[in-house]
C-alpha cells in the first residue's frame, strides 16, 4: 500500500476502456470514506457520461471565448472533456455549521476527488485531477448546474493509460517538514 502511495502520478494519456458501473460505484464509495467533520458530506458529484461530454465541451467553449478569445485556447477548451472517457466533477455544496468552517468543507470536497482518483488506480486505471480556469467560471457551473456561491474542486478524467510516464522525480518531505521538541 505504502508503495502505491509513494508511486502515485498523473497520466494525461487516457484512452479506453473506463471503469465499467460496478467499478465506478466503487470509485464513488470511496469518496463516501473521506475525512468528514461533523458528517456533512459537503460535496455533489457529477458523472459525466459520453452523450453528456458534447454539451459540457460547448460550455468550456463558450466560457473560453468569453473569458480569453483566443481561438486556441477556445479550441483546446473545447476538447477538454474528451481528454479521457469518463469524467466526473466535484463541487462543493457548503453548509452552515457552527463547528465546521467553509475551509473545512473545501479540504473534504478535495479528499473526495482524491480517494476517487486513488481509488480508479487500485482498480487498474489512470486518473488525473484537473482544475483550471473551468473551475471557476459561471457558464460551465450553470451548465453542471452548480450553484455560484458553491466550488468546482476538480475535474476527474478517468481511463486506461494509453502511454506509460516514467517515474517523475520526487520532492523531499525533508523541504516541508519540521520537528518541535
Amino acid at each position: 500500500m505504502i508503495d502505491f502511495l509513494l508511486q502515485r502520478q498523473s497520466n494525461p494519456n487516457l484512452t479506453l476502456p473506463a471503469p465499467n458501473e460496478h467499478e465506478l460505484e466503487q470509485m464513488l464509495q470511496a469518496a463516501m470514506s473521506v475525512p468528514d467533520h461533523g458528517g456533512l458530506t459537503p460535496f455533489n458529484i457529477i458523472v459525466v457520461k459520453e452523450e453528456a461530454r458534447a454539451s459540457l465541451a460547448q460550455a468550456f467553449k463558450q466560457s473560453a471565448q468569453v473569458n480569453s478569445g483566443d481561438e486556441f485556447k477556445v479550441t483546446k477548451a473545447e476538447k477538454m472533456p474528451f481528454r479521457s472517457p469518463m469524467m466526473i466533477v466535484v463541487a462543493t455544496n457548503y453548509q452552515e455549521h457552527p463547528k465546521v468552517p467553509k475551509e473545512e468543507q473545501l479540504i473534504t470536497a478535495g479528499c473526495a476527488v482524491y480517494a476517487m482518483q486513488m481509488a480508479a488506480v487500485a482498480l487498474g486505471y489512470q486518473a488525473m485531477w484537473r482544475t483550471g480556469d473551468m473551475a471557476h467560471c459561471e457558464i460551465v457551473k450553470q451548465s453542471l448546474n452548480v450553484p455560484s456561491e458553491q466550488d468546482i474542486v476538480g475535474y476527474l478524467y478517468v481511463g486506461t493509460e494509453s502511454k506509460v510516464l516514467p517515474s517523475k522525480p520526487r520532492k523531499s518531505f525533508e523541504t516541508v517538514t519540521r520537528y518541535l521538541d
